[in-house]
């Protein structure tokens, strides 16, 4: 179709590409929003429900670690939890992030995005 066009046709390729690439990056950032991740600590005594995103939507605390001479260790748990979820939620989202540069024929290592 490009054939006399020299150079032309490879660009109409790569932009076509660029435009896929996009859309599939608008799509990964919308996912992210809705995948969760949980994170725990004290044995699953305080969970932390974040997105993949690392937004914070719900903390689960089981009753029988409030006791009030104890408080700093509940405050410690939840922090653990708060940090756990946080962390799985960044190791996600470079997990899907990795997995779309892979889909698209990216270098491994290519950050995105840009």
């Amino acid at each position: 179709m490009f054939k006399g066009l020299g150079g032309l046709g490879d660009m109409a390729g790569m932009m076509k590409k660029a435009q896929e690439m996009q859309a599939k990056m608008a799509e990964l950032q919308e996912n992210l929003e809705t995948m969760t991740v949980v994170g725990e600590s004290g044995a699953g005594l305080v969970k932390a429900t974040a997105t993949a995103k690392g937004v914070l939507t719900s903390l689960d605390i089981d009753p029988t670690i409030f006791n009030p001479d104890e408080k700093e260790v509940v405050e410690d748990l939840i922090l653990a939890a708060i940090k756990d979820a946080q962390a799985k939620a960044a190791q996600r989202s470079e997990s899907e992030m990795s997995r779309l540069t892979e889909e698209l024929g990216l270098p491994k290592d290519m950050n995105l995005p840009f």
